[in-house]
Parts: structure tokens; C-alpha cells; sequence
């Protein structure tokens, strides 16, 4: 060993010895945390309740607390706005092509809503809401997607009773067990797979649409030729068709109908607004051919039709009274429940606080009347 590497070493050792020591020993800074120090750290709640703070909010308050620090961002009943998230809703959706994940349809435990708000909520003003507060929101969102009454209050002693639908919609993380041998075998680098070779054309599979003359269908010929036979945009007499003599006498014998059976188009433009305006709706509502029940009854054939109607819902006490008591959702009746849904049926479950402009629900009753018989 060179004389060098020697005095070298012989340093090392002569440092480390003095530092021993030096570690061993408590360096005599700071003091141990104190319990509500770690209490105030330590905000994480877990499924079983561990964590939760004493206290309690009601659905009201909960409306009223979303609504001054939340809606702007998650809509007045958790609807979602902009690419903000959509809270309640969402029933049954899990399966489709576009899942509606929400409280109400995805989320497993209570805890994570309350932890979540109470951690990060309302976004960049953390933490700054009070536990009671957080109770109260917890249960505007149970309320917002059905699954509590509007008097509910939701307190660190009945919060562990609430089971959200999903709980039990996950399955167990055993990649472990199942994915990761897949993936310790030696790579196939050659020859891995047989060779793979092109039979048939789609056409062949008859998969692809084709016209009486056995072309596919919209080739170029075709399109040139529907486009000679067409009229140009605008010019009207090319368009007209001219009526057998025959069916022209008909015509002209037959009695023009009353004005008072004339049906009334509505406005396009109306409807276009309307289904603008409704998907403030689709977090609880849903229209159109499939639409199912969610959080709220799916509306096809409301519009001109008594109330209270949708197959397989479970309606409240309020609004099946008022359908007892001859209730139709015609243009006054709508126009009053989306202006205040609260005053004109007292103690309905829908928490949407109102359309306030004259012009949004008159948009909306217009689109709705369109999935109407």
C-alpha cells in the first residue's frame, strides 16, 4: 500500500471515530410536537371514522355553505361547470362507453368526501372551512344524489351508517399475483408469432354498405351523380315537382284545414338554446331514446303530460300530491318549477335552486316539448 492511500485512510478512520460519538448523542434542538400540533397536521380521515372531529351539519346548511364557496365551480346542485367535475349523478352509468363518475355513482367510502373537502376544499382556500361546515356539504351531496332526505342531518356519530352504492365496486389491486410473472419471462424476440397474412377485403365480409349496382356505396360516381340531379342552393324552381293532373285536382278540391289545427313550429334556435341550457339538468336528468332514471327521472314525455309519471321512480310525497291533485307539466307549470322549485312545490327533493332568466326556461320547456308525444 502506498504511503499515500495510508495517511488517507488513516484520516477516515480518525474523522469517523470523532464523529461517533457526536451522533450518538441527542444534539439538544427543537421539543416534541404537542398534541394539537399533530391534530392540526394530522387531518387524514379513513373509512372506519378514524380521524373524524366531533360535529354535525344538516342538508340546508350544506346548500347554502356549496352554494357561497363551491357552485362556481361545481354548479348550484353539483352539476359540474366547464371542465369542473359533476357531483351528483351519474346512476347506472358505469358501465357506458362515457361513465359519469360522481359521489353518488363511483365514489366507495364517505370518508374520502369529507377528507377530500375538508383537505383540499374550496380550491385555493384549503382548509379553510370549518368541520361543521364540512358535515354540511358531506350532506348536500349525499341529498344532491339521492341517497338522504332533506332533513338529514350527518354528524362523526352516524357517519360511518352511510354506505355509498359503490362500496363494493372495486376489485382488489393483485397485480402482484396476476400481472407481474406475465411480465419476468425473457422477452420473445424471434419468430414469436405465426405470420399473419391478409384474406379477404371488408367488402368481401360483407361489412361494407354498397349501392343496387353493387359499388360501394358514396363513391365518388355516385356523389357526382346525385350532385348533376340536385339543385344548386337557392334555386327554388328546380326544386319544385310538378303534380299529376289527377292528384293537382285533388289538390285543389280538397279544403284547406283549419287554422286552429295548424301545428306550431318552434323556433330552432329556441331548442338549440335549450339543450344549451339543460345540461345544467343531465347530472340528475337524462332525454332521448335509452334515457333512464338517475338521481331524477328521466323527462322524456313531460312536457303537455301529468306530473309524476316516469316508470320505476321513486317521486316525493310532495310532488305525488300535487299529481293527485291533477297536476300537468304544461308551459305555466313548468315555467313556475324552473323559476323557484322550492316555492312553487314545498318539500321537493329536486335541490336545483332555479333558472332565474325568463329566457332560459323558456329555452329549456322548448327542448323538452321536442321528446314529447
Amino acid at each position: 500500500m502506498s504511503k499515500s492511500l495510508k495517511l488517507l485512510l488513516g484520516s477516515a478512520l480518525t474523522v469517523s471515530a470523532l464523529a461517533a460519538p457526536a451522533m450518538a448523542e441527542r444534539l439538544g434542538l427543537g421539543r416534541a410536537a404537542l398534541p394539537e400540533e399533530i391534530s392540526a397536521w394530522d387531518v387524514a380521515v379513513l373509512p372506519d371514522g378514524q380521524g373524524l372531529r366531533p360535529g354535525s351539519g344538516d342538508v340546508a346548511t350544506g346548500e347554502e355553505v356549496f352554494a357561497a364557496n363551491c357552485a362556481m365551480c361545481h354548479g348550484e346542485f353539483a352539476e359540474g361547470l366547464d371542465a369542473w367535475p359533476v357531483l351528483a349523478g351519474g346512476d347506472g352509468t358505469l358501465r357506458d362507453m362515457r361513465p359519469v363518475k360522481t359521489i353518488g355513482s363511483y365514489w366507495p367510502h364517505l370518508s374520502t368526501v369529507y377528507d377530500y373537502i375538508h383537505r383540499s376544499m374550496p380550491f385555493g382556500a384549503a382548509q379553510t372551512l370549518s368541520v361543521d361546515e364540512t358535515y354540511a356539504i358531506t350532506a348536500f351531496l349525499l341529498y344532491s344524489n339521492g341517497l338522504v332526505e332533506e332533513d338529514f342531518v350527518l354528524s362523526d356519530k352516524n357517519f360511518t351508517e352511510i354506505q355509498l352504492p359503490n362500496a363494493d365496486g372495486f376489485y382488489p389491486d393483485d397485480r402482484a399475483e396476476s400481472e407481474y410473472p406475465l411480465f419476468s419471462a425473457a422477452a420473445c424476440m424471434t419468430d414469436c408469432l405465426p405470420e399473419q397474412k391478409i384474406t379477404k377485403r371488408a367488402v368481401e365480409l360483407n361489412v361494407t354498405p354498397t349501392d343496387p349496382d353493387g359499388k360501394p356505396a358514396g363513391t365518388l360516381p355516385d356523389l357526382h351523380a346525385a350532385a348533376a340531379v340536385a339543385p344548386a342552393s337557392g334555386d327554388t324552381k328546380a326544386a319544385e315537382v310538378t303534380p299529376e293532373p289527377a292528384k293537382a285536382e285533388e289538390a285543389k278540391a280538397e279544403p284547406a284545414a283549419p287554422a286552429t289545427e295548424a301545428v306550431v313550429a318552434i323556433d330552432p334556435e329556441l331548442i338549440e338554446d335549450g339543450e344549451k341550457v339543460f345540461k345544467k339538468c343531465t347530472a340528475c336528468h337524462k332525454v332521448g331514446d335509452g334515457a333512464k332514471n338517475g338521481t331524477g327521472p328521466a323527462l322524456n314525455n313531460v312536457f303537455g303530460h301529468a306530473a309524476g309519471k316516469a316508470d320505476g321512480f321513486k317521486y316525493s310525497k310532495p310532488l305525488l300530491t300535487m299529481a293527485e291533485g291533477g297536476l300537468v307539466w304544461d308551459m305555466d307549470s313548468l315555467d313556475a318549477f324552473l323559476a323557484d322549485p322550492k316555492g312553487f312545490m314545498k318539500g321537493t327533493k329536486m335541490s336545483f335552486a332555479g333558472l332565474k332568466k325568463e329566457e332560459d326556461r323558456a329555452a329549456v320547456i322548448a327542448y323538452l316539448s321536442t321528446f314529447s308525444n
